[in-house]
């Protein structure tokens, strides 16, 4: 067990996600669903949109509470201050500069000047925005927002780092750019959980991949293993093919 830089104790699993289910009075039922994600590990959750995976994601960061089961990071149910999340959506305040953005949300997580002074300007060198973050955000391309948001999130000194599409929107040197420093990230220890469209994007960074759909976890491996297990050239076809074995359906007919 070790201690991150807030200064809890953190030991294996980071997080823990254990038979939860949420469930809506419109639409499916999400669950159970169970897994873990380690220090060094990048979990991807992939799936067809409206098969589960921002719901899950919002279970895990404390936006919704599960209706059963439970999530745990750093062994415990309190979510605040051990993650730091990128939504799917930039969710950015337009009026404020990009400093001004980076201090606001540094300051949410840390009360200390100089650590926040020092995740800002690490922020600031990680988003590659220069004098762009003088500008107010709302004129910033979508692009220019995931980049100042993925930066952040980053910086940012917990445990567990949750990225919701982290390349949308992206070219192709600013992918490549972000896909490298959440490689680093997990080399440093992070765990890490992401959810991606972009199956490539998934096999170059994914330790571990779990395929959702329709509510329902299907299964979990290492992506060679899962490509093996359902056949097809890819991760791609082989997510196609677990749903068609398991759930007996096609993804089209969701």
């Amino acid at each position: 067990m070790t201690r991150d830089d807030a200064g809890v104790e953190c030991g294996n699993p980071v997080l823990e996600v254990n038979n939860v289910v949420k469930k809506f009075k419109r639409g499916p039922t999400i669950g159970p669903i169970s897994f873990t994600v380690s220090r060094g590990e990048i979990f991807a959750l992939i799936g067809p949109n409206g098969a589960g995976k921002t719901t899950t994601i919002r279970m895990i960061t404390g936006i919704y509470r599960p209706d059963a089961g439970y999530v745990k990071v750093c062994g415990s149910v309190a979510q605040r201050g051990f993650v730091a999340y990128v939504p799917e959506e930039s969710a950015v305040y337009p009026r404020l500069t990009g400093y001004e953005h980076l201090y606001f949300y540094a300051k949410l997580y840390y009360s200390d000047k100089r650590r926040v002074r020092l995740i800002v300007e690490r922020a600031a060198s990680i988003s590659g925005l220069g004098d762009n973050l003088r500008r107010k955000v709302g004129e910033y391309s979508k692009g220019m927002k995931r980049r100042l948001l993925v930066a952040l999130a980053l910086a940012l000194d917990t445990p567990l780092l949750v990225l919701d599409e982290p390349t949308s929107g992206l070219d192709v040197y600013s992918s490549v750019e972000v896909r490298r420093l959440i490689l680093r990230a997990a080399r440093d220890g992070r765990a890490i959980l992401l959810t991606s469209h972009n199956m490539l994007e998934v096999e170059r960074l994914a330790t571990r991949v779990g395929f959702i759909a329709r509510g329902q976890l299907i299964d979990i491996g290492e992506p060679h293993v899962l490509i093996e297990r359902y056949g097809g050239r890819d991760l791609e076809e082989a997510f196609v093919n677990a749903v068609q074995r398991v759930l007996g359906k096609t993804i089209a007919k969701r």
